[in-house]
């Protein structure tokens, strides 16, 4: 059958605390491959909303993420995130060599080291929390510095340039019309920042991520010196932005929910699973991410895509989906499978994903056994949550104990 007659306008600018965006559920229900008008970039694009279809589009060959690179694609943001040297826009096998190159320094040694080295940026900020008295800002004392600090101290980026760098970070992903110059000028920056510092790293390696990226061999096989650029660059942004917000997040959801709460209070050792299922549930993001370009004819829930067309997919709704999880708008924190999408899928699974869960629960841990009285400080509908970013997330979150 061929679809798309009707185009969905998406402005995907939806953002009532976490709430889930009500047209990606009409589009997951009524028209599950979709035609969609994006508010930037040329033309227009599919979207792919069920679980089974996103798990094809993300594993599937004849879909490719480096087709992309050249085309003003339909995205969120005015001026594209992505670098087209970045591991997020290749196809295997060349992403497979980058991801191998990789994951040997997100080895469990390595993200048992992160582990140790996050508890004590957490103890330091939960005892400065503590010394300041209630009520106080989470999103102050804990979600903002906890990942920035430690990605940095992961990558050992001097205590001087994190303010910039964060800012870069924070400018890129805005979805401002008239942030498009000041979000290629971040860019630039950010690169130049890291081109240097990585050649640096390269001369004389430390015991640092970007020194063991740099250092890391699968046979014959290094990371070139754009690609380990990129790479830093990408660890960076990905590795303080999207923890923060999540930390706040699944704090929100928390203090907002007694009966799940309790249940966490009480049976301390049910957070890893807890934490999957919020994952799940929470709609930690605006729309969609980066696309694909259908390489061939392919036919998916009986809509055929054509040759050269631009798909987008949804995590969000691939974890909302009822042909796959049983009542799936309600949170369950005993719920223990199947696996949701929120890391993404397939060959751009997050390959920090070890680094962000282990910072997500050892704060969340951390938080609920220093401060068993915690609350929010204000009724919830008076929290305040971002509007201007592709990323949703209370702006401040006022607690007390």
């Amino acid at each position: 059958m061929e679809s798309g007659a009707n185009v969905w306008n998406c402005p995907f600018d939806y953002a009532e605390a976490l709430e889930f965006d009500p047209t990606l559920k009409r589009l997951l229900t009524e028209e599950p491959v979709a035609r969609i008008r994006l508010p930037y970039g040329e033309g227009e694009a599919w979207l792919v909303t069920r679980y089974e279809d996103v798990r094809t589009v993300t594993t599937d060959r004849r879909f490719s993420r480096s087709a992309i690179i050249g085309r003003d694609f339909p995205r969120m943001t005015p001026e594209p995130i992505v670098q087209d040297e970045a591991i997020n826009v290749m196809d295997p096998p060349a992403s497979s060599r980058l991801r191998s190159l990789v994951s040997k320094a997100f080895a469990p040694r390595q993200v048992e080291r992160m582990r140790a080295r996050t508890r004590h940026v957490v103890d330091e900020l939960l005892d400065r929390m503590a010394k300041h008295g209630s009520p106080a800002d989470l999103m102050e004392s804990l979600a903002s510095p906890l990942p920035l600090t430690t990605i940095c101290e992961v990558l050992d980026i001097p205590e001087a340039d994190r303010g910039q760098l964060r800012a870069h970070a924070r400018t890129m992903m805005n979805v401002s019309l008239d942030n498009r110059d000041k979000a290629v000028r971040a860019k630039a920056e950010m690169r130049g920042y890291f081109k240097t510092l990585t050649a640096k790293r390269r001369q004389h390696p430390g015991d640092d991520l970007i020194s063991a990226l740099a250092t890391a061999r699968d046979g014959d096989e290094v990371l070139g010196d754009q690609e380990l650029t990129v790479m830093a660059m990408v660890l960076l942004i990905t590795g303080q932005d999207t923890t923060t917000y999540e930390i706040g997040n699944l704090a929100y959801t928390l203090l907002t929910r007694p009966d799940e709460l309790a249940m966490l209070r009480s049976r301390p050792e049910m957070l890893p699973q807890a934490m999957e299922e919020m994952l799940r549930f929470i709609p930690f993001r605006k729309g969609v991410g980066i696309p694909r370009v259908a390489t061939e004819d392919v036919e998916l829930s009986g809509v055929t895509i054509r040759a050269g067309d631009i798909v987008h997919v949804s995590y969000l709704t691939a974890n909302r989906d009822p042909r796959k999880f049983d009542r799936p708008d309600e949170l369950d924190l005993e719920r223990d499978k199947p696996s949701h999408m929120t890391f993404g899928w397939g060959g751009h699974h997050c390959l920090g994903a070890p680094l962000a869960f282990t910072e997500l629960e050892v704060a969340l841990g951390s938080l609920l056994e220093r401060f068993p009285e915690l609350r929010l400080a204000k009724a919830p509908e008076d929290v305040r949550w971002n509007t201007t970013s592709i990323w949703r997330y209370p702006l401040e979150l006022p607690v007390a104990w």
